[in-house]
C-alpha cells in the first residue's frame, strides 16, 4: 500500500461540502480485498477495536487496505474527540489505485490521524505493534492546541449559527467574521472596534481605577509602589488587609489578597515584582464576581471560588488535589470547562498560612484554600449568578467597561452579594478586562451556561445580518473568463466595488492587485479578504476545486457556461465529460436557498445540474423554443434568450427587452459565442439582485477590447485588415470562434494557432481539424510551454489535424509566438482578416498594440 499525494480540501468540494483530507492510495493485487489478507482483520481489531464496520459479507471482496485506511483515519479523529462522520473511497481509472477522502475539523489534526491509520494498517498487515492510546492522546492534544479556543469558538459558532461566514486568519483567535466590506474582526473574546487606546487603559489597572472613580463607579483606594518598603507605607495608610497585584497582569498571575503583616506583604511584592510595577490596594471582604458586559448590556455574571479541597479526614491535601484533578471536566488548558489545580510552590505557601503541609490529612469538611485568586487558569470555579445580579450593580459594571472604552469586558467585583448595590456593602469593581474569558459564563462549574458568544455576535451584526455580500461563481469551459469580466462591470455600473478573479488576475474596485492565473480558491479568500470589496466575482477553475475545493462557503449565482470535452480531460481522474461536470457543478450545488444557479439550457449536460442546486435556476439559450427553455418558461421561471434582434429576460408574463444593437460585444448579435456570454451575464446580474437600468448601462459601455477582456475575441485594424486576438485553446472554442469569424467580411482568411500540451492528443489535433475548413493559411508555432511535451511534438500533431483540411491551402511551421504573429501581418492585405490564437496574452496582446500603432504611424 502507497499512501501519496495528500490534499486538504479546504472548501465545498468534489465529495461533499466538509472540510476533508484526500489521499491517493495504491494497492497490491493482494491488498484490494480483504479475501486475500486472511487474519488481518482480526489483528486491526486486535489493535485498535473502536475502529468501527469494515463491510464484510457480500461486499468483503470489494473491500480494500484503502477502504480499512478510511475507516481508521475517521474512527481515530472521532475517538480523540473530533466530530467527524463524512469518509468516503472512491476507485479510480487506474487499476488498484483509489481516492481516500476522510473529513476532518482541523487539517493538522485531520493529516495526523491519516498517517497514524497508516501505520496502524502496516501493523496489522505484518503482526506488528501499535500503540492506538498514544496515538489518540497525541491527535487529543494535538486537537486542543489548534483548535480556537472556549471564549473565541462561541462566538465563531454563534456567527455560524447566523449564516455568518468565517474565516481563521492566524494559528492563534484572530478570526475573520463576514466578507469584504461586510467583515468584521475578532481576537479571542476582543472585537474589532475596541482601540488600542482602551485596550491601553485596561492594562493599567490604576488608570483604570482613576477612570472609574471620576465616573462615580466604586473602587478600592490605592496606589502604585516601588519597592517593599514604599508597599508598606502605602498598606499602613490605606489600613490593613491588602491586596498586591502587578498593575498590568491578567489571569491573576501574581495576585495575593488579604494581606495582613509585613512578611506576607514582602512575599507578595516579590510575586507581583517579577510580572511588572505593583500596585497596593485595599482589601475588599467578601466574595470575587466577574461580570461580562457586551456593548451596553450586563449579559453574564459568575461567583468565582479560589482552588480548594474539602477534607474527608482521611487523604492528605496533596491526594485531595489529585482526586480533585481526577475529574473529566478538568483539564490542562482552556479547552475544558474546569481547569487542573496547580500544586506548586504557591499552593504550598497558602497551605502554609492555614497551617497545613501538603502530607497534611485535613479534617472532615474544612475548605482548605489552595490560592489567593479565583481565576479558573489556576484551578478556581464559577457559579452562575447572572439572575441574582441588582440593577445598580449591573448599571455600575457597564459604566466601567463604558469609562474605559471596551465593547466586550469582563468586570471583576468584590463584595459580600451581587444582590444588593455595592455601595451598601463596601464593595467595588476592582479591575476590568479588555478580552476576558468566557469559559466561566458558558460552562460554569454550577448553574447554568449563557449564550455569550451570541450575545458578541448581536452586538456586532444587526438582526438578518449575515456578513456576506453577493459572490458570483463562474465556470464552464468556453467563456468563462468573458463572463466573469462582464459581470464584474455590471456590478461596478452600479456602484459598488468589485473584487474579481480570473485567469488573468485579480482585480478589486477595477485596480489589478495580483496577476497570473487567479481562478483558485486562494485568490478567491483573498478578495473576501479585502476590506474594499462590495461584491464579488470568481471565475472557477476545475484545478482549484481539486486542489482545494471553494474559497467560499456557498455563492448567491453560480453560472455554468458550458462542458466541452477538451477541457484537461485525462487528468486527475477526470476522463470523461460526465466527470467533468461532476466537478463543475460543485459551485452548483452551493448555491445559497436564496440564490441561483445560472445554467446554459442548450447544452444537455449543464442544463441537468438544475436537479443539484439548493436555490432557483435561470435558464439561457438563444433559442427561446428550446423545450428545457420552454417548460421552464411555462412554469414562470427566470428565462433569458434571444428573440430577433433582443435578448429577452422574461420572468412569469414580465419580460425586459435589451437590443442587441446597443451591446457591442455581441457586434449586433454577429458574434454568437458573446451573445451567449451576455446572457449568462445578464442573468447574473438579475439572479444577485441588480436593477434593469444599470444593467442595460452596463451593457452598452463594454466592449471586448484588450482592456476590458484581454484574449477575448480583441478585434482591431491593421492597414486595413481585421486582426482578432482571442485566447481559444479548445475544440469547442474553435467551433465558436470559426462560427463568429464566419459572420465577418474577409477576402482572405489566415489563422496562427499553438496547442497546449497538457491535453489530449485527439483534442489538439480536432482544433485543427476544425480551423482547416475555415480558413486559407495557417501558421503553426510553437508556444513558450510545452507543458511535458517533446520538442516539436504539440506543432506535429496540430499538422496531423490539418490533413485533407477542406479549405486551407498553406501552412507554415514557426518557431516563436511573436516571428509568426510579424510572419502573419506581413501578408496581411487590406479587406484580409487574421485570427491570432495567443499564448502569453499580455505579452502578446502588448506586441500587437506596438505593431498596429508602428503601422498607424507609418512604421
Amino acid at each position: 500500500m502507497d499512501v501519496s499525494r495528500i490534499r486538504a480540501l479546504r472548501g465545498p468540494n468534489l465529495w461533499s461540502r466538509h472540510t476533508a483530507v484526500e489521499a491517493i492510495v495504491s494497492c497490491e493485487p493482494a491488498e484490494r480485498s480483504l479475501v486475500h489478507l486472511p487474519g488481518f482483520e482480526s489483528r486491526l481489531r486486535a489493535l485498535f477495536p473502536a475502529i468501527g464496520p469494515v463491510p464484510v459479507g457480500a461486499q468483503r471482496a470489494d473491500v480494500s487496505l484503502a477502504h480499512v485506511l478510511e475507516a481508521a483515519t475517521l474512527a481515530l479523529q472521532a475517538q480523540s474527540g473530533c466530530p467527524v462522520t463524512f469518509s468516503r473511497t472512491s476507485v479510480t481509472v487506474e487499476e488498484g489505485t483509489y481516492q481516500v477522502v476522510v473529513e476532518y475539523t482541523e487539517e493538522d489534526v485531520g493529516r495526523l490521524a491519516l498517517r497514524h491509520a497508516e501505520a496502524l494498517v502496516r501493523a496489522a498487515l505484518t503482526g506488528g505493534e501499535f500503540d492506538v492510546a498514544a496515538a489518540i492522546a497525541e491527535l487529543r492534544e494535538l486537537d486542543e492546541d489548534v483548535r480556537l479556543g472556549p471564549s473565541t469558538g462561541s462566538i465563531v459558532n454563534a456567527a455560524l449559527a447566523r449564516g455568518i461566514p468565517i474565516r481563521r486568519l492566524t494559528q492563534g483567535s484572530l478570526v475573520q467574521l463576514g466578507w469584504g466590506s461586510r467583515q468584521r474582526r475578532i481576537q479571542a473574546a476582543e472585537v474589532d472596534t475596541t482601540s488600542a487606546v482602551s485596550e491601553s487603559i485596561a492594562q493599567d489597572k490604576d488608570l483604570t481605577k482613576k477612570l472609574l472613580h471620576a465616573a462615580g463607579v466604586p473602587v478600592p483606594i490605592g496606589r502604585p509602589a516601588a519597592t517593599p518598603d514604599e508597599a508598606w507605607a502605602v498598606a499602613e495608610e490605606i489600613s490593613l488587609p491588602v491586596v498586591l497585584k502587578p498593575q498590568d497582569g491578567n489571569q491573576g498571575k501574581g495576585v495575593t489578597v488579604n494581606i495582613t503583616d509585613r512578611a506576607q506583604l514582602d512575599r507578595a511584592f516579590a510575586a507581583a515584582a517579577e510580572i511588572g510595577e505593583v500596585l497596593v490596594e485595599k482589601y475588599l471582604p467578601g466574595s470575587d464576581f466577574r461580570l461580562l458586559v457586551v456593548g451596553d448590556r450586563l449579559v453574564a455574571a459568575a461567583r468565582r471560588d479560589p482552588p480548594h479541597v474539602i477534607g474527608d479526614g482521611e487523604h492528605t491535601v496533596r491526594e485531595l488535589v489529585e482526586i480533585v484533578n481526577a475529574d473529566p471536566r478538568r483539564g490542562t488548558g482552556h479547552a475544558t470547562s474546569l481547569t487542573k489545580i496547580r500544586f506548586d510552590d504557591i499552593a504550598i505557601a497558602r497551605l502554609a498560612l492555614q497551617d497545613l503541609l501538603p502530607e497534611s490529612v485535613p479534617e472532615k469538611g474544612r475548605r482548605v484554600i489552595l490560592r489567593n485568586n479565583a481565576n479558573l487558569s489556576t484551578g478556581g470555579t464559577a457559579t452562575d449568578v447572572t439572575d441574582d445580579v441588582h440593577p445598580e450593580v449591573a448599571a455600575r459594571a457597564v459604566g466601567a467597561a463604558q469609562m474605559v472604552g471596551l465593547h466586550v469586558c469582563g468586570v471583576d467585583v468584590v463584595c459580600e452579594s451581587v444582590l444588593r448595590p455595592l455601595e451598601e456593602q463596601d464593595g467595588g469593581i476592582v479591575e476590568v478586562n479588555a478580552a476576558p474569558g468566557l469559559r466561566m459564563h458558558l460552562s460554569p462549574s454550577y448553574g447554568k451556561g449563557r449564550a455569550v458568544g451570541e450575545a458578541v455576535i448581536d452586538s456586532m451584526y444587526a438582526p438578518g445580518d449575515d456578513g456576506r455580500i453577493p459572490v458570483v461563481a463562474v465556470t464552464g469551459t468556453n467563456g468563462k473568463t468573458t463572463t466573469a469580466r462582464l459581470i464584474t462591470h455590471l456590478f461596478a455600473s452600479s456602484g459598488l466595488r468589485v473584487g474579481m478573479t480570473n485567469t488573468d488576475g485579480v482585480y478589486v474596485n477595477g485596480r489589478q492587485i495580483d496577476s497570473g492565473d487567479c481562478s483558485g480558491p486562494r485568490s478567491a479568500r483573498n478578495v473576501l479578504m479585502h476590506p474594499d470589496v462590495d461584491a464579488a466575482v470568481f471565475e472557477t477553475a476545475r484545478g482549484g476545486v481539486l486542489r482545494e475545493g471553494l474559497g467560499f462557503d456557498r455563492c448567491q449565482v453560480a453560472v455554468v457556461t458550458n462542458i466541452g470535452a477538451g477541457d484537461h480531460l485525462g487528468l486527475n481522474y477526470i476522463t470523461t465529460v460526465e466527470d467533468l461536470a461532476v466537478l463543475k457543478r460543485v459551485i452548483v450545488q452551493n448555491v445559497a436557498a436564496t440564490g441561483y444557479a445560472v445554467l446554459n439550457a442548450a447544452d444537455p449536460i449543464v442544463a441537468g445540474m438544475a436537479a443539484v442546486c439548493p436555490g432557483q435556476v435561470i435558464f439561457f439559450a438563444a433559442d427561446r423554443q428550446h423545450p428545457v427553455m420552454a417548460t421552464h418558461r411555462a412554469q414562470g421561471r427566470r428565462c433569458v434568450y434571444v428573440e430577433g434582434d433582443h435578448l429577452v429576460a422574461a420572468e412569469g408574463a414580465r419580460r425586459e427587452l435589451l437590443p442587441l444593437r446597443e451591446i457591442p460585444i455581441t457586434r449586433g448579435g454577429l458574434i454568437g459565442f458573446q451573445v451567449e456570454n451576455v446572457m449568462a451575464a445578464v442573468a447574473a446580474g438579475w439572479g444577485a439582485g441588480l436593477d434593469w437600468d444599470s444593467i442595460r448601462r452596463a451593457l452598452s459601455s463594454f466592449a471586448s477590447d484588450s482592456d476590458n477582456a484581454p484574449g477575448r475575441f480583441n478585434v482591431m485594424d491593421y492597414r486595413g485588415a481585421t486582426v482578432i486576438a482571442d485566447y481559444g485553446h479548445n475544440p469547442d472554442a474553435m467551433r465558436a470562434l470559426v462560427s463568429a469569424v464566419d459572420a465577418l467580411p474577409a477576402q482572405r482568411r489566415s489563422v496562427v494557432i499553438s496547442g497546449a500540451g497538457d491535453r489530449r492528443d485527439q483534442d489538439i489535433r480536432e482544433q485543427t481539424q476544425i480551423l482547416g475548413a475555415a480558413f486559407d493559411d495557417v501558421i503553426l508555432y510553437q508556444d513558450a510551454c510545452q507543458r511535458g511535451r517533446a520538442d516539436g511534438e504539440v506543432v506535429a500533431l496540430l499538422r496531423e489535424g490539418l490533413q485533407g483540411a477542406a479549405r486551407t491551402k498553406q501552412v507554415d511551421e514557426i518557431r516563436g509566438e511573436f516571428v509568426a504573429i510579424d510572419l502573419a501581418l506581413e501578408r496581411l492585405q487590406p479587406g484580409d482578416l487574421c485570427l491570432i490564437l495567443v499564448d502569453q496574452v499580455e505579452e502578446a496582446l502588448a506586441y500587437l498594440a506596438r505593431r498596429i500603432r508602428g503601422a498607424a504611424a507609418g512604421g
